[in-house]
């Protein structure tokens, strides 16, 4: 085990957070620390996604780029992406009430 996927653990033990992630800015995975039955790929492929199109939103209105993005949902308390030195940081927070996914939805 790295230094980093230590870390990482750490980071989601001390936290409480659902999931956490350090993805480089292509999406690839550094390091993580995923529930099961999460895919490491699609997970990190969409953080960097939303960071990105966070980053090209601010820049169009000539703002420096985002150093947070936040997602919040009726089940979810907050899922957010940090930009840190060429790394984006992803952490789900617990949520207190998962509704189960109907089995058909992906």
């Amino acid at each position: 085990m790295t230094g980093l996927q230590d870390m990482v653990r750490a980071l989601r033990s001390v936290t409480k957070a659902e999931a956490v992630a350090l993805i480089n800015r292509d999406g690839a995975i550094v390091a993580s620390d995923l529930p099961d039955g999460v895919s490491q790929e699609t997970f990190s492929i969409m953080c960097a996604a939303i960071l990105g199109a966070g980053m090209t939103a601010a820049t169009e209105l000539r703002h420096s780029a985002p150093h947070r993005v936040l997602l919040e949902s009726r089940d979810q308390r907050g899922v957010g992406w940090r930009y840190v030195r060429q790394l984006h940081v992803a952490a789900a927070s617990q949520t207190p009430h998962r509704t189960p996914r109907p089995s058909n939805v992906r």
